[in-house]
């Protein structure tokens, strides 16, 4: 019998990407149905403290560091190389899907998300092949890298969306960079539930509120549905991904959705090939109203990330949620420069 993620992608119409994979886990996880991949800025600082591809890394940094006297553009230039590795090994589903799978994407620098450094930064990690990615996070300078990106034929996947606003806000934008585009490139929404989630958690311990776990363990899942109900009322050809996994219900509760779920290896994919527990479609699931206008009236980000005008394009970059997701990759970008400036010096 086929693999738990196999038959998740026969029965319904969800998919499994990987997330941040050393190349053992990138293999591991195309052998178990996975047909895309997501890598973030904390790619690097995890395989220079890996077990299996430290030694591969820093050995690529050292032929860097010969080239380079800005530890910044060092790190640039290995998390391209990285990545490239990644995408090589789905680049042969790239092509016998015609483009349709097999896609890895990249992030870069944390610290500047400006248009003008995200478009260098774009420019040159597609050189790493036709199946390279290009991740850009939904503010309101993202948005526009985003737009050129796409007119310029690039694939997209636009993360750090909390929010039904920045959903709103890029299929506008794509609505316009793909006008009279015969094949317009693949574009993705990534919807990172499990840091909404993460957050709204904290949130509702700091301000004391009294509020059901119950309704707590539906809301990333509720902003979820209200942006594929969006998406498919406009008909769009933005695809969804689910994103920020943090526990294995980020991606059953996903399941019978048309949405590609990215996921760690390591606690998450790996659990669910060992449970394999039945495919059941489960998003479409109705939610009740009283737990809706529980978290509305009760979690005011949650009640921002809901309405759609519960947030403005300028407050984006600054909407909790995305400050948590942001400061993980921060610090490993600042981790991974304190380790290159060690190599450099040894």
């Amino acid at each position: 019998m086929e693999g738990y993620f196999k038959r998740v992608q026969v029965e319904t119409a969800s998919r499994f990407w990987i997330n941040n994979v050393t190349r053992k886990e990138a293999a591991l996880a195309i052998d178990a149905g996975a047909v895309g991949c997501t890598q973030n800025p904390s790619y690097v600082w995890k395989m220079l403290t890996s077990d299996d591809d430290r030694e591969f890394a820093e050995a690529k940094l050292a032929r860097i560091l010969a080239t380079t006297d800005n530890d910044n553009t060092a790190l640039e230039i290995l998390q391209r190389e990285l990545v490239g590795n990644i995408a090589a090994l789905f680049r042969p589903m790239y092509e016998a899907s015609g483009g349709e799978y097999g896609y890895v994407s990249i992030q870069g620098d944390p610290f500047d998300e400006s248009r003008d450094t995200i478009l260098r930064l774009a420019r040159e990690n597609r050189k790493m092949g036709p199946n390279i990615m290009i991740k850009i996070p939904v503010t309101e300078g993202g948005l526009e890298a985003v737009g050129e990106c796409i007119r310029e034929g690039m694939p997209v996947n636009a993360t750090e969306v909390m929010s039904l606003r920045q959903a709103m806000d890029l299929c506008d934008i794509y609505d316009e960079a793909t006008k009279g585009m015969a094949h317009p490139p693949k574009v993705y929404l990534s919807h990172i539930a499990g840091i909404f989630d993460e957050y709204l958690a904290g949130a509702v311990v700091a301000g004391k509120i009294a509020i059901s776990s119950d309704h707590m363990y539906q809301a990333g899942k509720i902003i979820a549905k209200k942006i594929r109900s969006y998406m498919d009322n406009r008909s769009t050809g933005v695809g969804f991904i689910n994103g920020g996994a943090r526990g294995l219900h980020h991606f059953t509760e996903w399941v019978g959705a048309n949405i590609s779920t990215t996921i760690n290896w390591k606690g998450t994919a790996e659990d669910l090939l060992r449970l394999d527990p039945p495919v059941v479609s489960r998003f479409d699931a109705p939610v009740p109203d009283a737990v809706v206008d529980s978290l509305v009236s009760q979690v005011p980000d949650f009640a921002r990330a809901y309405w759609p005008k519960g947030l403005e394009p300028h407050e984006y970059e600054e909407f909790g949620p995305v400050v948590l997701f942001c400061s993980s990759f921060r610090k490993a970008w600042k981790s991974s420069l304190a380790r290159i400036a060690e190599i450099r010096k040894a």
